[in-house]
Parts: structure tokens; sequence; C-alpha cells
């Protein structure tokens, strides 16, 4: 018959009856092992037979013997099947009505298919790990010291993409492509080599001039310009000759700057120089950034952009690096507008190039007691520095553009950049701001809350260090935003000269402090 057949004829007996009671000598027909506790038998009177066994080869119609059974002791008679299934019910939320100290670990919980077992050779009360669900552990600080090339700031070593670094390389890489083209359409060669060579191994620089590059005579009056007692004849971006007697080689100061034009100058003897109107292409402060001289002078900036600019961009984020990166340059422009030749054309991303060399300084100083040897690393930034000024120091180049892009790197660099690495120690300030995870508006490893996030709570609790330092701060973001002003007034309002200042800029020899003047145009 089947088993629904069987028990309905036969109901298993109640083990809860007071008529059974515990046997422990008692063993089951279908096991050679002594019966478990619990095991069910009735209690005859004298004379009388014991009642014959019907149960089912099967414990229960809903057993399933396909899983291996427990190395434990476990219950196999059919009288116990309906106690059991109750212990596997509460058994799997952990619960075991009938569990005693010498019976742990014996319970059937533990033959649960699915349940992870103890290793060999552990507790059996070992807790038990489930590795689906831990989290992430934090990254390992740096070991040993920082060597020579190295990026010290603390949490430095990011692998992030510098998308700023590839995407102006790019740009700039294809604006210098076409000045190349440029420069072939109106003079017939890619490279300046007519009226003269072009040492830089790229276009004249009147097609600069046309393309973008700052020339302070397309962006406001200038002296003996404005009020030249004569007109001035100004070489076309395809002029291949000085001589200025033939049309093709001579062009207006509209045609040479290009970008729709610009008013003419008077050219009229004590005309003031606020007259209006004058030329106003303030772009010029920006557009050079992404321009070059030649091969030579974009082959050592993308050198350097792509080395250094990179690590550091990839250490102090993106957004941080945009800020430096252009920063520097337009306030290197800024400062060569006010202080170098007026009609040299200058180009390039030097300035904000040398804004990263200030910001490299500043990672030597900050980790100055984390590194190897950091009197050689200040030596190697050190020689680059001088290297890269006294290059400014020759014909046609602008070092006031260097001058400045450095000064900004460096104060910016104080305001934006995290605190010293000893600093960060002693106020407790070792996780970065933007690996801090904010839940709730506080910070999951016992840092400050963002202060986008919270600012108020971004203030709260802080050491009187750190507030010693972001006053120190805030002072360098102060003071070169006034300076940048104050150029800018000067540059468009009061046009004051310093006398000694060109000497930053040009060697006394040969008359090299003389090239850009404007009195090369009234000769």
């Amino acid at each position: 018959m089947s088993a629904n057949e069987y028990y309905s004829q036969k109901p298993l007996p109640d083990i809860t009856s007071p008529q059974y009671s515990y046997n422990r000598h008692a063993t089951s027909p279908y096991s050679s092992s002594p019966a478990p506790p619990y095991s069910a038998q009735p209690h005859l009177a004298p004379g009388d037979r014991p009642p014959q066994d019907l149960s089912s080869p099967f414990e229960t119609v809903f057993d399933d013997h396909v899983y291996p059974a427990s190395t434990h002791q476990s219950l196999h008679t059919p009288s116990s099947s309906h106690h059991r299934l109750s212990q596997q019910d509460t058994g799997y939320y952990g619960v075991s009505p009938t569990r005693t100290d010498d019976m742990a670990y014996n319970h059937p919980t533990d033959d649960i298919p699915l349940q992870d077992q103890p290793p060999p050779g552990t507790s059996k009360y070992a807790e038990m790990q489930d590795h689906v669900y831990d989290a992430p552990q934090p990254k390992p600080r740096r070991k040993g010291r920082v060597r020579l090339g190295e990026l010290g700031m603390l949490n430095s070593n990011r692998k992030s993409i510098p998308f700023v670094v590839y995407f102006f390389t790019l740009v700039q890489l294809g604006v210098f492509i076409g000045e190349l083209v440029k420069n072939a359409t109106a003079t017939g060669s890619p490279i300046m080599i007519q009226p003269s060579f072009n040492p830089m191994i790229g276009p004249s620089p009147y097609v600069l001039v046309n393309m973008g590059a700052r020339f302070v005579p397309c962006m406001h009056n200038v002296d003996k310009i404005q009020n030249a007692e004569k007109p001035i004849d100004w070489p076309c971006p395809s002029a291949t000759s000085l001589d200025m007697s033939k049309p093709e080689n001579a062009c207006t100061l509209s045609e040479l700057c290009g970008f729709g034009g610009v008013p003419e100058p008077a050219y009229k003897p004590n005309t003031p120089l606020d007259t209006k109107p004058e030329p106003n292409q303030w772009f010029r402060f920006i557009i050079p950034m992404f321009m070059h001289a030649g091969v030579i002078h974009i082959g050592f900036n993308m050198l350097l952009q792509l080395t250094m600019g990179r690590d550091m961009e990839r250490s102090i984020g993106s957004i941080r690096f945009f800020l430096v990166y252009v920063s520097s340059g337009i306030f290197g422009f800024v400062m060569g507008g006010n202080f170098a030749a007026p009609i040299i054309a200058s180009t390039g991303a030097s300035g904000s190039l040398f804004g990263v060399i200030a910001l490299t300084l500043l990672d030597l100083l900050y980790s100055w007691r984390d590194r190897v040897n950091p009197v050689k690393d200040l030596i190697f930034i050190m020689l680059d520095i001088v290297i890269s000024f006294v290059l400014g120091l020759l014909p046609g180049l602008d070092n006031f553009s260097h001058i400045g892009g450095f000064l900004m790197g460096l104060a910016l660099g104080i305001s934006i950049l995290h605190s010293p690495n000893s600093l960060r120690r002693r106020i407790g300030d070792d996780v970065p701001y933007a690996t801090s995870h904010v839940s709730g508006g506080f910070a999951s490893e016992g840092t400050p809350p963002s202060f986008f996030k919270n600012p108020v709570g971004f203030f709260k609790g802080r050491k009187p260090l750190w507030w010693a330092w972001w006053f120190i701060r805030v002072g360098a973001l102060v003071l070169v935003f006034v300076v940048f002003i104050l150029l800018l007034n000067n540059f468009y309002v009061y046009r004051t000269t310093c006398g000694w200042c060109r000497y930053l800029s040009c060697l006394p020899v040969n008359n090299w402090c003389d090239i850009g003047n404007v009195n090369q145009l009234q000769s």
C-alpha cells in the first residue's frame, strides 16, 4: 500500500501520552545502534504481547535522504519523527528548547545542508563568518619612505584617471596642428622659415597673434602706439618679409588681431590712453594656454604635463588640479601683460605647468619627514625651476608667465591642498576629504563631515592647530585674489610699468631687453 494509505489506517502513536516513557536500552528495528533518547515504548502488563511494529521504512513522507547524514548522533526511531520535525523547525531560527550544554552542536540544526560547519581543528563555538557581506577593507598606508619622483602626501598613490591632463593635452595638440596648417596656408610652409627661422620649429609670431596669442596692442591702448606721431604698419600673418613697403606684407592692427578686428589706434600725439573705443580682446589671457610656439616648445611642455601633471592630478583630484592649472596660466599671462615687452606674442602652458611645479614643491615640504632623501628631492626640484627660469631669459620668451604661474600655484596649493602630513597626524585628519564616507551628516571613519553636506558640522570639534592652518589657507587665497585684481586694474587703468622688472625676463646682452619694445615698430 502507499504511504498515505498506511498512515490513514494506522496513525502514528502519540509520544506525548503518559503511557510512553523513556527507555535508554531500546533499539530501532532499522538500526543496529542503540535507540536515541526519547524512544517511546508502552508499559506492558505481565503476559501481554508487545504490539506489532508496523512503522514505515521511511520515517515520514517528508523525509529527504539525498543529503548525507550528520556525523553526530541523530534520532532515527519512527516514534520520534514528529518530535524531531518540531525540533528542526525551530532549529532554523537557532532555537533548541531541549538543548543542554552536553548536547551542544549535537542538535539536528548542525545537519542543515546549507549551514557552514566549523573547519577541522577549530572550536565548535567559533563564530561563523559570512564573507559574502564583508565590507571592503581600506587600502593599507604605503609602507616605507617616499623615493625620488614620488608624491609624498598622505593617500597620494591613487590610480584615478587624470581626465583634465588628457583633455588639455588633446586640445593643445589639436590647436598646434591647426597652427601649422594655418601657417602653411598663409606662407606656404608649416613652419616659419622667412623672413627668419623659428628656432622652436613652429609658425610665425604673426600667425600666433592672429590665432589668439597674448598681444597687448590687441587688448588695450598702448603708449607710443595710440599716441604715435604717424600710423604704424603691422606685419600680416602671411608676411614672408619685413619690407612694409609691399602691400602684401603690411596690415592694420585690426587685421593682425583678427577675431572680428579691434578699433584702430588714433595715431595722434598727446592722445589720452583712455580714449574710447579701444581694443579689448580679454580672452587673450586664456587662449594662449592651449597654443605653443613650436615643436620644441610643446614637446617639453607635454612631457612635463603627462608625467608630473598626471601624477599630481591623481593625487589631488581633477577639480583641484583644474583650478590650479587654469588659474596659474591666467595669472601668468596677466603678470606678463603688465611687465613684459608689449609687442611680444606670448603662448604656451608654461605658466600652468609652473603652478604644477609649485604643487610638487609643496608636496615635498608637506612630506619632508616621510622621504628617503628630502634634500636630494629639493635639489632636483630647485634645479628644474632654475633651468626653466634661465630659459625664460632668452629673447622672445616671457619669463613673467613662469613667475606668475609659480606664485599662483604656491598660493592655491596652500589653500586647497591637504595639510602637511605631520599636522594631519597630530589633528587626526589622516583620511582625505574626498574619500570620507558620510552617513547622516557625519563621516563613517571618525572624520568630520564634508563642508558641502554639513557646513556647520564641518567646523565642530576642530583643534586649535587646525584653525591656525586654515587661517593661513584663507589668508593665502585672499592675498592672491587681491594681487590678481590689482594686476588687472593696473593693466587696464593705471598702466604703471616697472623699469627694472624687465631684467627678470631678459639678459642685458646684445640688446636682448629691447626686443619687443614699441621703438622697433617706429624704426
